[in-house]
């Protein structure tokens, strides 16, 4: 019997085990996939929005903007990226002034510091590359980027160091309440609960409906990207919106933690729930859109493209709370963008509310600081070779892209929840994220992972059951 069953975990699961964990409970985090962060976690745009966007008073801005302030000491306590990097929205015609005001006394209602409007030229003064047909520009100075997947790996690692369980591959096929008690069915196990965390993204109207009478539907909302080489940072060093519409934030160009430039996303609403294909009109569309911003961005510089899917629910905000027929069945749905600026708030607000319910104590040996593995790309001379007296395998360099070592490979592996695939060692050290895009590290990493998880080379994937890489020996 648990007090609390969290069902998914990506960056809200993640973050609301984290903040659970400061208190004395016995706490499970069910996700269907091989890993943390194989949702919308891993595949957005990676910005802690300032909060000048949201509508006053809705819950967008409300958690936005506090959770947009959490943001320093959260990324120094758990050492993942994070940069205050600052963002224009763009205006490329006169009339596009008003729209810029109306963004900034929304900005000053919800509370955001750090706001102006300048013109084109100063705007160009800060980014050169920035074309001349820019007016105006809203600037947040205090607008962020953070590697959102690394954000989650150590939410759940340092939930796991203060006693969270977490099981993968268990998919929840049914919620029912029986007593005083959750039933909660999944396709390995039936787990008990006295409070049912909802944190499914996409899935989360699925979990709702299977108990409340209340229903909710999800549309799933695709958004394309391409990736740029590091050889064009230089692009920008902001993040460049243009004036949203109501589909969105629109195509941005924007640089990474890492950075690379990303271009994105489209908005599509579709069917399917798991549907990330990637599309010639998407991608063609959203790199049209960042020609406006971007006269001279370079397409031969783009190293790999994706998609992910947002969670919209058509009351066009976020769901947080107890749902008020099935007790104890704690919602979060339609948390979408500015999601990911919002989750650390999101992650505390929901935890005091669950605590408050169950009556639970604080727990005075809470472990708040989570170490990073030791990269070599960001040791100097001495560092390194102290890192490889210490473990020879800092010195053998797996992936020449991103300068990743066996050793980082290794630790992403022991370390819990460790990687399982080679997704997973690309989402924690980054090997395969560079220009080659794996061409050349992929056969070690299979031998690493195989050795690792004490598994054959043809039972390791790319992403999971059904994307193994090889199908036996070709010759002994």
């Amino acid at each position: 019997m648990y007090d609390i069953i969290i069902i998914g975990a990506g960056i809200i699961g993640t973050s609301i085990a984290r903040e659970l964990s400061k208190y004395n409970a016995k706490i499970l985090v069910l996700e269907k996939e091989n890993d943390v962060s194989c949702g919308t976690t891993k595949a957005n745009s990676g910005i802690v929005h300032a909060g000048y966007d949201a509508i006053p008073g809705s819950l967008k801005a409300k958690f936005n903007v506090e959770g947009a302030l959490m943001y320093e000491e959260l990324s120094k306590d758990l050492e993942f990226p994070y940069k205050k990097n600052g963002a224009f929205v763009l205006s490329f015609s006169e009339d596009g002034l008003s729209k810029l005001n109306d963004l900034l006394e929304r900005g000053k209602k919800n509370g955001v510091k750090n706001l102006s409007i300048i013109t084109g030229d100063e705007v160009r003064k800060i980014e050169p590359n920035v074309s001349s047909e820019v007016k105006y520009a809203l600037y947040a100075k205090d607008s962020g980027i953070v590697s959102p997947y690394e954000m989650a790996i150590a939410m759940a690692e340092n939930a796991y160091s203060n006693g969270v369980e977490f099981k993968f591959e268990e998919e929840v096929i049914d919620v029912k309440y029986f007593g005083d008690r959750f039933i909660v069915l999944s396709n390995f196990g039936t787990y008990y609960s006295k409070v049912v965390v909802n944190a499914c993204g996409v899935y989360s109207d699925k979990i709702n409906n299977f108990i409340s009478n209340i229903k909710y539907k999800i549309t799933p909302r695709k958004g394309e990207y391409m990736l740029l080489d590091k050889e064009f940072s230089y692009i920008t060093h902001t993040t460049l919106f243009q004036l949203p519409s109501n589909m969105g934030k629109g195509v941005l160009v924007a640089p990474t933690t890492h950075n690379n430039i990303l271009v994105g996303p489209t908005a599509l609403d579709v069917l399917e729930k798991d549907d990330v294909d990637t599309t010639y009109d998407g991608l063609n569309k959203a790199w049209n859109s960042a020609l406006l911003t971007i006269p001279k961005l370079p397409k031969g510089g783009i190293i790999t493209q994706f998609s992910g899917l947002r969670a919209h629910l058509d009351t066009d905000d976020y769901v947080i709370g107890f749902s008020k027929d099935s007790k104890g069945l704690y919602n979060l749905i339609g948390i979408e963008s500015p999601g990911l600026a919002s989750s650390p708030a999101i992650s505390k607000y929901a935890a005091n509310e669950i605590k408050e319910y169950l009556n639970l104590e604080k727990k005075y040996n809470f472990i708040s600081k989570r170490p990073k593995i030791k990269h070599v790309r960001e040791m100097n001379d001495d560092e390194l070779k102290e890192a490889i007296k210490e473990n020879p395998l800092y010195g053998h360099i797996v992936c020449r892209c991103e300068v990743v070592s066996e050793a980082e490979i290794v630790e992403s592996i022991r370390r819990f929840p460790g990687a399982k695939d080679l997704d997973g060692v690309k989402r924690r050290v980054r090997a395969g994220m560079g220009r080659c895009q794996m061409g050349f590290c992929t056969p070690k990493i299979l031998e690493i992972l195989s050795k690792e998880l004490n598994i054959s080379l043809d039972e390791v994937t790319k992403k999971g059951k059904g994307s193994e890489l090889l199908v036996g020996r070709i010759k002994e």
